[in-house]
């Protein structure tokens, strides 16, 4: 480094900046080195294809409890109905809304 030149680091895009205190000039300029994104091209592919896996699964789960939600509230249902049935004078179950 020349003499009486000092060395400033841009805030805004970190960029090292080679000051000549005397003329108040910018005299070099070092544009800041960002790191790789993705070091290792394949294993970035490999976590993508990975990770559809991982959907299609998440997926497949889901439709499946949807398509047994329509069961198990039909079970529900079938049961309370039959305890209606056999025990007709019980009164109704206190709602949240009966009580306001």
């Amino acid at each position: 480094m020349a003499k009486g030149m000092f060395e400033v680091t841009c805030p805004c895009c970190q960029a090292a900046l080679k000051v000549d205190p005397q003329t108040r000039a910018v005299i070099s300029h070092k544009a800041f080195e960002k790191p790789r994104a993705v070091e290792d091209l394949a294993a970035a592919v490999a976590k993508l294809k990975g990770e559809e896996g991982r959907r299609e699964e998440v997926f497949r789960k889901q439709v499946e409890a949807e398509r047994m939600h329509g069961q198990v509230l039909q079970k529900k249902f079938d049961e309370l109905f039959k305890q209606a049935k056999e025990n007709p004078d019980a009164a109704p179950p206190v709602r949240d809304i009966d009580l306001e």
